[in-house]
């Protein structure tokens, strides 16, 4: 560990630490002074450590959304057709910050309690902002996902419908309901067979529980379009509108067939932070 510090210092010596404090981490390149690959790959390290308390600007957010109007216009889509969802499971509240003062107000979380630590603070500070569950809800906290979010988007199991349906009831309000279904039809994986869809959907209606959408995630590995096809062919059949499906690396094939709303996080805010 010693000589590892060592080189580190030798390193930092190259370089005037004051610097360091206008330095974009999702961007520094310091090759032009006079670093090779491996100091820049020292630098960054210690341009996260000295920028610790600044906002770091999310450099994706622009070109994303330039991607998706593009695919938007390429597959005879209306400009704003499609929503992006910023998932901001796991990214600290200075990123998530930085994309609401660019005026971003669309976001994801996959956990309940994260989302509950995190967004209150924010959405009084920001009006207009939704917040989307697209992770696993258990029927215990479906109270709690009354109060965080806009929509859920991982309704998968009779169990979590009938909570939603008293509590609904109970409360005279629900957020938006998108049904998640298995298209890789994964044992590991949450979500509803597709054969057992469109029973499942009737079933939900039946509670006057408000079933907006379908989501889906494709198998790691698999081409995504055959999965993508299969949700829009299930939500054509059921009169159903909006289509979760489509992450960082297909977001633009899940456009072409007819996804509304596409979750983005890696590419928009950067690597997520490890806890």
């Amino acid at each position: 560990m010693s000589s590892l510090f060592r080189e580190l210092r030798n390193r930092l010596t190259k370089f005037n630490v004051a610097d360091l404090e206008n330095v974009n981490p999702a961007s520094a390149d310091l090759t032009g002074a006079g670093a090779n690959v491996t100091d820049c790959i020292f630098m960054k390290l210690c341009v996260k450590i000295f920028n610790g308390g600044k906002k770091e600007i999310p450099m994706g957010l622009a070109e994303i959304v330039s991607r998706v109007r593009k695919a938007e216009a390429e597959h005879g889509r209306k400009p704003g057709d499609v929503t992006l969802i910023a998932v901001s499971k796991m990214q600290p509240n200075s990123r998530v910050e930085a994309l609401l003062e660019q005026g971003h107000g669309v976001f994801g979380e996959n956990r309940v309690q994260e989302a509950a630590k995190k967004w209150p603070d924010l959405i009084k500070r920001h009006n207009g902002v939704e917040v989307h569950l697209i992770g696993p809800l258990q029927t215990n906290k479906v109270r709690q996902a009354f109060d965080l979010f806009q929509a859920i988007h991982s309704v998968d199991r009779p169990k979590l419908a009938n909570a939603i349906a008293r509590i609904s009831q109970e409360e005279g309000r629900c957020p938006d309901l998108l049904i998640q279904v298995n298209t890789g039809e994964e044992p590991q994986k949450a979500g509803l067979a597709p054969s057992d869809a469109d029973k499942f959907i009737a079933d939900c209606r039946s509670k006057d529980l408000p079933v907006k959408g379908l989501m889906c995630i494709p198998p790691i590995g698999e081409e995504a379009s055959p999965h993508f096809a299969l949700l829009a062919k299930i939500a054509e059949r059921n009169g159903i509108e909006l289509l979760s499906m489509g992450m960082s690396d297909d977001f633009e094939k899940a456009i072409s067939f007819g996804a509304t709303h596409v979750r983005v996080g890696t590419a928009v805010f950067g690597s997520r932070i490890s806890r």
